[in-house]
């Protein structure tokens, strides 16, 4: 009763600060693909600091008013409806069938007359860490960087896997070699016509040593003679090869329904090599020349980025003019409520007033359903003392989530009892979780190696993204005040949101609070790329080989009844082993939208849409 005495209380200070503050602060990208999960803003994707990882590694659950256009679904205007996601894998073409429709058919001409042509959207962004898609890790660097460039594949509103770049592809029937079939009508910005050399030279690029793109062996690393060539043991992948300019076959070391939801990823983008190479391959980015809907026209660091329609998208040009990100910074409440912006986030202090519907903005306010992603806070298992065990488990123990969740972000995000998200595949409904029990978390650490000598370690060290001094998650607060009860101190290291990243990936942290946003709706983008010992996107330092042994015999499961069970057996397991301290998953979502905003789809992945969008005045 002593803890709940003290939870109560400070949960109580915390709300009262969170509904004092301005717009722009209080109530987590990941990931995959986000916001800083320590910014202590709402907002949509990329109003605040992107997060990383996938693109996944997201937004913290201080934005959990945040239906981020680049992560969580949205509804699509009634004016240009599009079909729900389902939730399910994204199907895989059979052996010798053609791939599916593509994303949106080509406007005609009575289409595009149909639809008003023209305008700019203007919203609020944040600094993107990079714009190279070979480099890229985070949400809010994807956000910019699908509408810019391209792969063979993407992913449609509905979320399956549509061509992109490719018009067509054959599966060999052995399941392990793709044959694409270029668009005739795919060029460059500047006109170039796209062929089956530039989606080579990507993919080499891509994997070469030299390159460093982080997450190259995750996306990547199916194709034959990947793995080789990013060990530095071989000068180009064996498993691609150019057939003619029109067409590339892809072989992959086995049959893996997943393998073309990967190609979505930007790591496997195709880039321009003479832009690339221009300038000594120093500032190609100025300049991108790109293949996506719109064209970069103008970045001012700090100040703006603008987009420009692709007149000659081979999907059809984009209904907009332009887009304009406002990088600066400012109210976004008072921003949009003066006609600056067309579309916000909405924060825990507006949220009760944009309810009521007698407000003048409650016609204008979107509701959303929950993303796909998990937020929490990753533990180094080869830091002292994490790596015991029952250290970890008496840390996911420790504090009640659920009253968090209704006290501190009205139920806004939802107490996370596993790693994939509901609604994923995957997802098990009947998963406990670890509930509030402070006696057995006592109990755990006396029977730790560590027991009697807690007292005496020195405090562990959680890394958040941020500036020196800006404000702490709240739902922090109390977990290490709870920590603190059971005898562990803490202490919070804040680091600038690029740095914090590299660090990341250079697993230099003994603890971090992050969180992640799939990629695409398949279990092993979160099981297997971020668990298996091997994998350059575990931070934690987590190895177990039994789950290891059921991530790899996953991976090539045709069935996927019993694929689905692999993924909940290595879920448990983990869960059990306790690397991460699941904390959210965000609920749902609230968004400002002006009225003659139609088409602006939110969406549970990043995906390329400012294409959608137009306005009716």
């Amino acid at each position: 009763m002593g803890i709940r005495r003290l939870l109560f209380p400070v949960l109580a200070a915390l709300l009262l600060a969170a509904c004092s503050t301005a717009p722009t602060a209080t109530p987590p990208g990941g990931a995959d693909s986000p916001v800083s999960p320590t910014a202590p803003t709402a907002g949509v994707v990329g109003e605040t600091a992107p997060a990383a990882g996938g693109m996944s590694p997201t937004a913290g659950p201080d934005a959990a008013t945040r239906p981020s256009p680049t992560l969580s679904p949205q509804v699509a205007p009634s004016s240009s409806p599009t079909p729900a996601p389902t939730g399910e894998p994204a199907a895989t073409p059979s052996p010798t069938t053609q791939a599916p429709a593509e994303a949106a058919p080509a406007p005609t001409e009575g289409s595009i007359a149909s639809i008003p042509q023209g305008g700019r959207l203007i919203r609020l962004y944040s600094d993107p860490p990079t714009l190279d898609p070979h480099l890229t890790t985070d949400a809010g660097s994807a956000g910019i960087i699908v509408e810019v460039f391209g792969g063979l594949v993407t992913i449609a509103p509905d979320l399956s896997v549509v061509p992109d770049l490719a018009e067509s592809w054959e599966l060999s029937p052995d399941g392990r070699t793709y044959t694409f079939h270029l668009r005739p009508g795919a060029r460059f910005h500047d006109g170039k016509p796209v062929t089956a050399e530039n989606v080579r030279w990507s993919l080499e690029r891509a994997t070469d040593p030299a390159t460093q793109a982080p997450v190259a062996q995750q996306y990547l690393g199916d194709i034959v003679g990947v793995t080789a060539k990013l060990d530095g043991a071989a000068q180009s992948i064996q498993g691609v090869r150019v057939i003619d300019d029109q067409t590339l076959a892809i072989t992959i070391d086995a049959p893996k329904s997943y393998f073309l939801a990967k190609l979505t990823y930007p790591t496997a983008f195709v880039l321009d090599r003479d832009n690339v190479a221009g300038s000594d391959g120093e500032n190609w980015l100025d300049q991108p020349n790109g293949t996506g809907p719109f064209r970069l026209a103008q970045y001012d660091l700090g100040e703006t980025i603008r987009l420009t329609r692709n007149e000659s998208y081979h999907l059809g040009p984009p209904h907009l003019a332009e887009v304009e990100f406002i990088l600066s910074g400012g109210n976004r409440m008072i921003m949009y409520e003066n006609d600056e912006i067309h579309l916000t986030g909405v924060g825990l202090a507006d949220l009760e007033r944009l309810r009521d519907p007698s407000d003048s903005l409650n016609p204008e306010l979107h509701q959303s359903p929950p993303d796909f992603s998990v937020f929490y806070i990753g533990l180094n298992v080869n830091e002292p003392p994490l790596d015991d065990p029952k250290v970890r488990r008496a840390l996911n123990l420790a504090f009640d989530r659920q009253t968090i969740a209704t006290t501190v972000y009205q139920d806004l995000v939802n107490p996370a009892k596993g790693i994939l998200p509901p609604g994923f595949p995957g997802h098990n409904p009947d998963r406990p979780g670890y509930e509030f029990d402070p006696e057995k978390a006592r109990q755990l650490l006396a029977e730790s190696s560590y027991a009697g000598q807690l007292d005496s370690l020195p405090p562990l060290t959680l890394s958040i993204p941020g500036s020196f001094g800006a404000a702490l998650p709240l739902y922090l607060e109390v977990v290490i005040q709870e920590w603190a009860n059971l005898g562990l101190r803490v202490e919070i290291q804040q680091t600038e949101y690029a740095t914090f990243i590299q660090d990341l990936h250079d697993r230099r942290f003994q603890m971090f609070d992050f969180g992640w946003i799939a990629d695409y709706p398949d279990p092993q983008n979160f099981l297997d790329i971020l668990f298996h010992s091997e994998s350059q996107n575990n931070h934690t330092n987590y190895s177990n080989p039994v789950v290891d042994d059921l991530l790899e015999q996953a991976r090539v499961e045709p069935d996927q009844a019993a694929r689905l069970q692999m993924y909940q057996r290595v879920e448990a397991m983990i869960l059990e082993d306790a690397p991460w301290v699941p904390t959210w998953n965000r609920g749902e979502g609230y968004a400002l939208i002006k009225p003659n905003v139609k088409g602006y789809l939110l969406t549970p992945l990043v995906l390329p849409k400012l294409r959608y969008v137009y306005f009716t005045e």
